[in-house]
């Protein structure tokens, strides 16, 4: 519920709970560092921690600095039960008494997907120094690894083998299919630790409720413009733009919004990090706008896309509405967090019933 940092929790908080009707459960989203400020003043069972990749490095620095935010609210709660990404061996080394752990045992790919991208991987060597192997790799850093000293990916509580289309996602945990009209496997991994927590508190309706699910604005959401189907995917850091990109359907009519406002991270180089080099062979002309623009079509064209195919249009409105017009084929729209926010106020963009 709310925005993911201390004023949002408590002013959700404030707003939806209500002091007269007990609620069963409350989930809260936290920002990395803003952890221990929240466990100061709230108490928590659990903490579902699913993978760190580098993301905003001019507030947050690197890798080590964010966990380490994290494991200080951590160690506020001697008695929390962290639910912890096996496949993530940086999550998978948090401290706790309390540990469970989740991951995928295999995925299989339909309707065409293609496996993740290997060049953008957040590499770091295993506490002895010694870097790390793996059986598996999924993406990124995350799969089955191992090391040369005994570090190696923990036992799994709860492990699904994962089947990727193009419109959903299928996990299939303990012979059971949850079905999920998500797609990306970085949403399959959120799957699988939704699952892992709803068992843990002894939730019944878990595929019912996985089935039916209503994604969050921007997140793999579809509207219309013009008629034409829309998918909204956002974009922030380079291991999650792949992850984005490699769903493309290349007939799509494409636009991409790069803003560098302070909730998007001022600093942008993670555009030359992501595999645009995905785009090169886009049938249709791709459109970029924000305020960031010209960034992102110099890194369009360093990545082999040709010029005549990019068109700038710095407003976001105007961009949206030349798209709208000149598409034949349904939509893809990538942006970053303030643009998703401006794109979500246009009455152009029109809910799916």
């Amino acid at each position: 519920m709310g925005a993911n940092m201390l004023n949002g929790v408590v002013n959700a908080l404030s707003l939806q709970i209500n002091p007269f009707k007990k609620s069963q459960y409350s989930v809260i989203e936290l920002d990395e560092a803003n952890v221990e400020l929240v466990y100061n003043d709230f108490d928590a069972d659990y903490l579902l921690i699913t993978n760190l990749f580098r993301d905003q490095l001019d507030r947050y620095g690197e890798l080590a600095t964010t966990k380490k935010f994290i494991q200080n609210g951590i160690d506020l709660k001697s008695d929390i039960t962290l639910i912890l990404n096996a496949d993530d061996p940086l999550v998978a080394s948090f401290e706790s008494k309390n540990k469970i752990y989740y991951g995928i045992s295999e995925i299989v790919f339909e309707d065409g997907l293609q496996p993740s991208a290997t060049k953008t991987e957040e590499v770091f060597t295993c506490s002895c120094g010694k870097n790390l192997n793996y059986s598996k790799k999924f993406y990124a850093q995350q799969g089955h690894y191992y090391c040369d000293c005994g570090f190696r990916r923990p036992e799994v509580k709860y492990e699904a083998k994962v089947t990727l289309y193009k419109n959903h996602s299928v996990v299939n945990m303990r012979g059971v299919d949850y079905t999920v009209p998500l797609v990306g496997l970085f949403n399959a991994y959120n799957t699988i630790g939704a699952i892992a927590v709803a068992s843990e508190l002894g939730i019944k309706n878990i595929k019912e409720s996985l089935l039916s699910f209503k994604v969050a604005f921007g997140r793999s959401e579809v509207k219309t413009l013009n008629g034409k189907r829309t998918l909204i995917q956002l974009i922030k850091n380079p291991v999650g733009a792949n992850e984005v990109l490699k769903t493309i359907d290349k007939i799509s009519n494409l636009l991409i919004i790069i803003n560098d406002n302070y909730a998007d991270g001022r600093d942008i180089s993670w555009l030359w990090d992501a595999e645009f080099e995905f785009l090169k062979d886009s049938k249709k002309e791709i459109v970029v706008s924000g305020t960031r623009a010209d960034d992102m079509a110099l890194r369009l064209k360093y990545a082999g896309v040709p010029v005549e195919k990019i068109k700038v249009i710095n407003d976001i409105k105007k961009a949206v509405d030349y798209v709208g017009k000149n598409s034949d084929n349904d939509i893809t729209i990538l942006p970053t967090y303030t643009a998703l926010l401006k794109l979500n106020k246009l009455k152009e963009l029109k809910k799916c019933y």
